[in-house]
């Protein structure tokens, strides 16, 4: 029988052997066979990519961390997903999956920090240079390819600052090329937006977020298809980049409520954003389901829902004032991460940068000195009272 996603997330595995409605918990790091007859056979299974029950070693994951490699698989529509203990995990198996001495990586201006560094900083000592292009503008990322142009990394919605981009004008242009590409999509994630059928590569996705959905485990998922799935097994393998069953079996417990959890945490959004936007202390809203967005017609063009995480560009002549402002918040908790049932509030150290200097802010985004951004993720609580919390909170800035 066809199954929509919202039913296949309520029924991905069960231990059927103990009759329990959740899967066993396998921790393993050697694995028996009954002869090497079966162990050679089993692993030349996992060779060509055929379904199994198990790996032949535990650096590779175990029975659990395969349940999670198959939910993720039918939800993102991937050729196979890789597991990884930590979401920056994920970014880092791709990029040193692909990527050798001698390539050039373009990345969108706008992506998560600890990626910047990673494909600048740590990429560079391996002679692999990294070019940031305007996520504003398809011309610039058009005219800063080159022959050595390996691979270009996109975060959809940008980090922080929620710039959309033509998704599918970046695959067409980079299969015409032969450049592979990678898509962060922790924010809509695959349940919203599928990226690998829009033509990427590569789709990742920070577990540790909606996922999880309970602030209470850490893990990355890279999705891939079939054309880079033996360049980034063969790393996989060789890293020990895989998560513990411990933090799968969490994530699967995550991943069956997570269309509802999406769901809620969207109409929250919305009613927030509708209080937002008359507050005259907040110039800016930052968040592409918005109407009034500039990104809105590229968030309806891909996506069939939104999420609850966006910021907000609030003027003050002092800094002071916005840091009182976040910590006045009740409801709000002060943390990084996002994507649990809980509301989070934090100002984002985020400024307009020279091109030497982009680690520490942003070469195309313009800020005025009197701007600051605090990013809003909107949890799971009574709308109304988040909106109470805020209204109380946003008398502190001056």
């Amino acid at each position: 029988m066809k199954k929509s996603i919202r039913t296949f997330l309520k029924h991905p595995t069960k231990d059927l052997a103990n009759r329990s409605a959740n899967p066993p918990v396998i921790r393993a790091s050697t694995i028996l066979f009954d002869s090497m007859q079966e162990l050679y056979q089993h692993e030349k299974k996992i060779k060509n990519h055929q379904r199994v029950s198990h790996y032949s070693y535990g650096r590779y994951g175990s029975s659990t961390t395969i349940e999670l490699e198959n939910i993720l698989k039918e939800l993102e529509e991937a050729y196979h997903v890789f597991l990884t203990g930590t979401g920056f995990g994920g970014i880092a198996l791709a990029l040193m999956s692909i990527c050798r001495p001698g390539d050039e990586i373009l990345v969108s201006d706008n992506v998560y920090g600890p990626t910047k560094e990673i494909s600048s900083k740590l990429m560079k000592d391996f002679n692999i240079n990294a070019k940031f292009y305007n996520p504003d503008s398809f011309e610039d990322l058009k005219n800063k390819i080159t022959k050595q142009t390996k691979m270009i990394l996109v975060e959809n919605p940008g980090s922080n600052t929620f710039e959309f981009q033509d998704l599918s004008k970046i695959t067409k242009l980079a299969k015409k090329k032969k450049i592979y590409t990678l898509l962060d999509n922790t924010w809509g994630t695959p349940l919203y937006l599928k990226p690998l059928n829009l033509g990427f590569d590569m789709s990742f996705c920070s577990a540790t977020k909606y996922f999880s959905g309970h602030s209470d485990a850490m893990g990355g998922s890279l999705a891939v298809n079939k054309k880079v799935y033996k360049k980034v097994m063969f790393f996989y393998k060789l890293s020990g980049y895989r998560m513990s069953a411990d933090e799968a079996y969490l994530i699967i417990r995550g991943l069956r409520t997570l269309d509802t959890r999406l769901k809620q945490h969207g109409e929250n959004t919305k009613t927030v954003i509708n209080f937002l936007k008359k507050h005259k202390k907040i110039k800016e809203i930052l968040y592409p389901h918005n109407p009034s967005s500039k990104n809105y017609k590229l968030w309806k063009k891909y996506y069939s829902g939104a999420t609850g995480l966006l910021s907000i560009v609030i003027k003050s002549e002092k800094k002071a004032s916005v840091i009182k402002f976040v910590n006045s918040l009740e409801l709000f908790g002060i943390g990084y991460s996002w994507g649990g049932f809980e509301s989070l509030a934090i100002l984002q150290e985020i400024k307009s940068s020279k091109k030497d200097e982009y680690l520490k802010g942003r070469q195309f985004y313009r800020f005025d000195k009197d701007e600051y951004i605090v990013r809003l993720h909107i949890g799971l609580e009574d709308p109304v009272d988040l909106i109470n919390d805020l209204k109380k909170g946003l008398k502190k800035i001056h």
